[in-house]
């Protein structure tokens, strides 16, 4: 019953939020994303999870994502750096914990070598228009490319269930795919279509990720 509620009261704080958006208005954005965002710490707190060396980095990385969250809402330089930070730390504790949990094997070393493929492609992509966020934008797609390998490596780790592996891959790649919007959205040209395509994809990789604490 409590999923459901938490599920039901996401969904219209979605869509809440993707309205504020098209309009642009920094107080509607600031009424549901938090919230939206606070559903997610919500949603893994509520459950079972029995393995702390699983649970603690992935409520960290959740609660380092809300802050990034909250950073993100405004457009000052400063603040998107904050923002940034936030991600990348959430993104190095979701790998911690997808590695503290799982052996690497091949599939870890395929995956591994297609996202640095694609990681390299987007850098290509986006390369012309990072003027001064070369480094951290570098740094951070590093982090998000060694989250996803960790991702590939828990799906390849039999010795887990598999719901809670599904998850977790499925979440990590829906998550890279946001957050090319993310970057589409700060360094390319800034379009509805980004957080209207970004914002589901988000959400739903979180809402994912925090679901297989209970899976795992």
């Amino acid at each position: 019953m409590i999923n459901i509620v938490i599920l039901s009261a996401a969904a219209s704080l979605l869509l809440g939020l993707l309205f504020f958006e098209k309009r642009e208005s920094t107080w509607g954005i600031i009424l549901t994303k938090p919230l939206l965002s606070a559903l997610f710490i919500l949603t893994a707190l509520v459950g079972p999870h029995s393995d702390p060396k699983y649970f603690s980095p992935v409520l960290a990385g959740l609660l380092f994502c809300l802050a990034g969250d909250v950073f993100l809402i405004f457009t000052a330089k400063g603040l998107f750096l904050a923002g940034l930070f936030s991600f990348l730390t959430g993104h190095i504790l979701y790998a911690a914990a997808f590695f503290l949990v799982s052996s690497p094997g091949e599939l870890t070393w395929i995956v591994g070598t297609l996202a640095i493929a694609v990681s390299g492609a987007v850098f290509t992509w986006l390369r012309p228009h990072l003027g001064r966020m070369l480094i951290p934008v570098i740094a951070y797609m590093a982090v998000i490319t060694v989250m996803v390998t960790g991702a590939a490596s828990l799906m390849g780790d039999e010795t887990a269930g598999f719901s809670g592996r599904a998850l977790v891959f499925l979440g990590a790649i829906l998550f890279y795919l946001s957050d090319i919007f993310v970057a589409r959205q700060r360094f390319v040209i800034r379009q509805y279509v980004n957080r209207l395509v970004g914002l589901p994809l988000y959400y739903t990789a979180q809402f994912m990720i925090a679901f297989s604490i209970r899976l795992l």
